[in-house]
């Protein structure tokens, strides 16, 4: 799988491991969720990410205040525009790892943001999902999932066009799920 590294426009880490509630409370807001994604295309300055979300400058500036404070957006360039810097933001990181947690925190996770956006489509009977469990060693679990951010890196990279934007998200998880018992050996 070859992955296009000149998405973003600018230079950025290739992870980030976040392990500070206050990182955890900026991205888990759907408004900043989504700033993130949409500096994955390019750099963008405020006025531009508000105009992309249809939200006041005044709270898109706030937003990225936010995520610039956890150290995962950054000024990656300025641009002088009649006698003021305009600038444009790009994240620290292409991909953020959450890590341990000292702290409890109270937060939507990934999952339950994405079965709420994906409601209509649902609705719309055009959602593609799939669900399943599987019984293996955890090893084999962290290897399927370097697997999957492998995937998701390079849907990160794909030059942005077409009018439709889509949604990916991936979960792997312990569950408490019934399992069949091992097979009964023949010498039973």
């Amino acid at each position: 799988m070859s992955i296009d590294r000149a998405m973003p426009d600018y230079d950025l880490d290739d992870q980030a491991v976040v392990t500070a509630p206050a990182q955890l409370r900026a991205m888990s807001d759907p408004l900043r969720s989504t700033i993130l994604d949409l500096v994955l295309e390019r750099a963008a300055t405020v006025t531009e990410l508000a105009a992309a979300v249809g939200r006041p400058k005044s709270t898109v500036a706030h937003h990225v205040g936010v995520l610039v404070d956890a150290g995962m957006l950054r000024v990656v360039r300025t641009r002088r525009v009649r006698a003021i810097d305009e600038r444009y933001y790009g994240r620290t990181a292409r991909l953020f790892r959450i890590g341990k947690i000292d702290h409890p925190v109270i937060w939507e996770n990934d999952l339950s943001v994405a079965a709420a956006e994906a409601r209509a489509a649902y609705e719309a009977d055009v959602m593609m999902s799939i669900h399943r469990h599987a019984r293996i060693p955890r090893e084999r679990g962290m290897e399927f999932w370097e697997k999957v951010l492998e995937l998701v890196r390079e849907f990160s990279t794909i030059p942005r066009s077409g009018d439709t934007v889509f949604g990916f998200v991936a979960g792997l998880y312990p569950t408490e799920h019934p399992a069949l018992p091992d097979p009964a050996s023949d010498d039973d």
